[in-house]
Formats: C-alpha cells, sequence, structure tokens
C-alpha cells in the first residue's frame, strides 16, 4: 500500500487488515488533489471512480461506500451477491445506503468510512470474527439521548455477533479535526454535557458562547461507558489533526471555504 497510509497500530488479530488513506496516491486535480474518495464533493466523477478502484486494488478487498449523513444507522454488509458495475450489493449494506456505521463478518469487504476533519472508528475483537466501523462527527457522536453512533455500532454488534462483550472488543481512532482548531457553539457543548458530566473536561472556552472541543477525547469517553478499554490510535497529539496537516491530510473546515471543496479520506477494515 502507498507508504503514506497509515496502518493501524493495534494487537487486532492477523486476519484483520485496516488503513487510513492519506491525500497522497491519486489522480484529482486541486482542491482535490490527489486521492480524493468522496464522490459528493464537486471532484470529477472518473478521478473518483479511478481513485476508488486504487483503494480496493491496493487492499485487496471490496470497500464499501455509505452515504453518510451524521446519524446512527448502522447497516451489516454481505458477500452473497452479485458485484455488478454500479458496485451495489442488492441487500442490506449496498454502496450509497444512508448509514454512518457498518459490520461485516465477511473476508473480502471491507468497512469503510470517509472522513475530512470527523473521527472514523475502526472496531473489531480479539478473535478477528468480524470488523466494524463509525463515523463519529460530533452529531453522531452526541447522538439523541443516550445513544450516539458509538452506542449504535456496539449495539449491532451484540445483535449480529452475540457473545462477543466489550471487554474484548478493540477499537481504533483515525486522524480527525484536533482540539486546538475545533472550534463550537453552546449547542455541542450541551449536547454531550446533558448526557455525560464529564465530557465538559473536553472542551475549553475561547470566548463567550465559543469553545474548544477535543473530539478524539469525547469518543474515548463515550467508548469507555460502553466498556471499551482497549482504545488505540489518535491520542489527541498534533500529528493527527486533519486540520493542522494540509500537505497530508483533507479537512472540510479548513478548505472548503477557502479554496472551494475538500476531498474525503478513507478509514478501512476488513477480514482477509
Amino acid at each position: 500500500m502507498n507508504a503514506d497510509w497509515i496502518i493501524p497500530d493495534w494487537p487486532a488479530p492477523g486476519n484483520v487488515r485496516a488503513v487510513c488513506t492519506t491525500r497522497a496516491g491519486g489522480c484529482s486535480r486541486p482542491p482535490y488533489d490527489s486521492l480524493n474518495l468522496g464522490d459528493h464533493v464537486g471532484d470529477e466523477g472518473a478521478d473518483v471512480a479511478q481513485n476508488r478502484a486504487n483503494l480496493q486494488r491496493q487492499i485487496g478487498a471490496r470497500p464499501v461506500f455509505l452515504k453518510q449523513v451524521h446519524g446512527i444507522e448502522i447497516t451489516q454488509l454481505f458477500t452473497d451477491t452479485a458485484d455488478g458495475a454500479d458496485g451495489a450489493d442488492g441487500v442490506d449494506g449496498a454502496d450509497s445506503t444512508v448509514a454512518d456505521g457498518c459490520l461485516t463478518r465477511a473476508s473480502g469487504i471491507a468497512c469503510t468510512i470517509m472522513v475530512a476533519d470527523c473521527l472514523p472508528v475502526l472496531l473489531t475483537n480479539l478473535k478477528g470474527d468480524f470488523v466494524a466501523a463509525a463515523h463519529a462527527g460530533w452529531r453522531g457522536l452526541a447522538g439523541a439521548g443516550s445513544v450516539g453512533v458509538l452506542e449504535a455500532v456496539c449495539q449491532a454488534i451484540e445483535s449480529n455477533a452475540p457473545g462477543r462483550p466489550a471487554g474484548e472488543l478493540l477499537a481504533w481512532l483515525g486522524p480527525c479535526i484536533g482540539a486546538t482548531r475545533f472550534e463550537v457553539g453552546d449547542e455541542v457543548l450541551n449536547a454531550f454535557v446533558r448526557h455525560d458530566a464529564a465530557a465538559f473536561s473536553m472542551f475549553k472556552p475561547v470566548s463567550p458562547g465559543k469553545w474548544l472541543a477535543d473530539l478524539q477525547g469525547l469518543a474515548r469517553l463515550r467508548l469507555r461507558a460502553l466498556g471499551v478499554n482497549r482504545i488505540f490510535g489518535n491520542d489527541g497529539s498534533l500529528g493527527w489533526c486533519t486540520a493542522s496537516q494540509p500537505s497530508r491530510f483533507f479537512s472540510h473546515r479548513r478548505d472548503h471555504l477557502a479554496l472551494g471543496g475538500s476531498g474525503r479520506m478513507a478509514a478501512c477494515v476488513w477480514l482477509d
């Protein structure tokens, strides 16, 4: 795989493979240069298709792209369907299915999350008999009431792969906008604090009604509350911040207004 892509450093079983792409290794032109994998951001369709084909070729598995809407819907991916030219599975788990998380127990297809500031979360267990992924922007992470996208994906794991206790889960957090760049309003603070008062520690005041939020820290709080304590990857340091690394990472918040658009990276996890 491309030397600039991120290979998760986590104690997943040998049959579990994962990667998070960067901007490197594609054919898209500015401001989507070069490996833009999002087909909804204004890039040339042919370039996106070539980039996605390049990703599939390099990982040796079929990435399934969801239509992410900052919600909490989780879909299961299957391989017992035709792999047609349109890329659709034909059952639950088709490309462009509206969902912000997915899981599979089948080999050869990759749970895939697109990001450009939001946090990708990849999951498996010590046995390596399933993989899952979640798109954790602040809206999906906060969710409604006590259920956000991480709670939803853990519930889906229990429903579709019963007997996998949270203590055996492994989670890897990919790059996202960092705590020095993610300025939010009171509505974001309140969405988390009303669920868990401890979330207040993940916000730093900037000015009246404005805060800097630690997205990966908020995700860690949610995962630990679910009993998931084996958490790897993004630790909040600058090297993981999408907005602070313009040559390596896409960032919607940094680039959309300044450049007119931003590409999307992908975090993928699959069973070999």
